[in-house]
């Protein structure tokens, strides 16, 4: 089985929740991939990129059943990928892990900037953004702006069992939105948690869930 874990936005493949789901689940046998959704360059970044990146690495893979872990941005990556999985063969994807899904970057997330600010991005062609991974701030070009906006995860049908960990305290993602998402969702499983949008201190327990959710032997 493959584990591709999906970071999120302005992090790396080197975040803390990367490394702590690559440590556990390569030592329970799993083949463990996080591409680098920064690359080539961070200041170009397009979900159209990071989805065709991602069903690259996954068509890449010797033949296996493929485990999606998403977080934050990250996630709604992996829905998307998930769901435009080819209909009526055999998906590799059997499961999704979201951590903290930004399921609505497409729309309402990226509008927090406002009308002066989106103007103003577009205007410019720059948005300076601080990038945690990198520890400096690069310029992000309006072309991501323009793409997410024709992607929309909240209405999309995804059809294999998802586990979802969501902080309580979140003020990037809304729980509100995420429990709207997936209370009407009978293959989604939804994991409230004291935490907030790092869920770095629900780690431990994210882990062991998602090991149970995965049905390997304890």
């Amino acid at each position: 089985m493959h584990l591709f874990y999906l970071h999120g936005f302005a992090s790396s493949p080197a975040s803390t929740k990367a490394a702590a789901f690559g440590e556990r689940f390569g030592a329970r046998g799993l083949t463990f991939h996080c591409p680098d959704l920064n690359e080539p360059d961070f200041s170009t970044l397009t979900i159209t990129r990071m989805i065709e990146q991602v069903e690259s690495a996954i068509a890449a893979a010797p033949a296996s059943p493929v485990v999606l872990v998403g977080s934050s941005l990250g996630a709604f990556v992996a829905v998307h990928v998930t769901a435009r999985q080819p209909a009526g063969s055999p998906s590799p994807i059997t499961r999704l892990v979201l951590l903290a899904p930004a399921l609505d970057f497409g729309g309402n997330r990226m509008r927090e900037l406002g009308p002066e600010g989106i103007a103003r991005w577009r205007d410019t062609d720059r948005l300076d953004v601080l990038h945690y991974a990198y520890g400096e701030v690069v310029p992000l070009r309006y072309a991501l702006y323009e793409d997410a906006a024709r992607y929309d995860a909240l209405s999309l049908p995804i059809g294999v069992p998802a586990l979802v960990f969501q902080g309580t305290r979140d003020h990037v993602v809304d729980p509100g939105m995420v429990e709207r998402w997936a209370r009407p969702r009978a293959n989604v499983s939804l994991r409230l948690v004291d935490d907030d949008h790092q869920l770095g201190a629900s780690l431990p327990l994210i882990l062991d869930e998602t090991e149970q959710f995965l049905g390997l032997d304890p």
